[in-house]
């Protein structure tokens, strides 16, 4: 969680990494990154400055940005290094944590079993989330865990790295995602 101005520089370098973007004049063009930049502005903002008028204007572009996007992604969830890789439907609970350096592709849903509210995912750092892949339930995923496309991850993989996939997930690989993309988090 961002909790100073200097948290909050080291997770937009830290993204920035993550997501490969070289330029600094990139977040102009691309729209995933602009998308990331907010996310961590409003983060910042909202601990830090709770009731400026730039959180207020930050808030209103960043929910306007995440509907163009199509992404449900609240504040303070990931940890610095998120990559978003493209386009589409993101779900994910205010409730859940995830660890630095997530890479997450689209139409990936992080939430509660129904009647369950507050009954959410923990994923640990360095986590791949593949595309279509459903993760919900008060369930822990460890550290350096690869989750398969179109998996339903219903129960807990504590131990991590492994890649999990499959109807309801089970541990495919034991593969785990090191090596597998660039981390902007480098403390993990």
């Amino acid at each position: 969680m961002i909790k100073s101005y200097a948290d909050y520089q080291r997770y937009l370098e830290a993204d920035r990494i993550a997501l490969g973007v070289n330029s600094r004049w990139a977040w102009l063009f691309d729209e995933i990154f602009q998308f990331q930049r907010l996310l961590r502005k409003v983060e910042f903002l909202t601990n830090c400055e709770k009731n400026s008028f730039r959180r207020r204007l930050a808030v209103y572009r960043f929910r306007k940005l995440s509907i163009k996007l199509g992404f449900s992604i609240p504040i303070n969830v990931f940890g610095p290094g998120l990559a978003i890789l493209h386009y589409g439907t993101i779900v994910v609970n205010s409730g859940a944590r995830i660890g630095s350096n997530c890479r997450i592709h689209t139409g990936v849903n992080i939430g509660a079993q129904l009647g369950r509210g507050n009954e959410v995912p923990r994923i640990g750092h360095n986590c791949y989330i593949a595309p279509g892949a459903k993760i919900f339930g008060a369930i822990e995923i460890g550290d350096n865990t690869a989750v398969g496309a179109n998996a339903v991850v219903n129960k807990s993989f504590p131990e991590g790295n492994a890649t999990i996939g499959g109807i309801p997930a089970k541990v495919i690989s034991q593969k785990s995602t090191k090596g597998l993309f660039v981390h902007g988090d480098s403390r993990f």
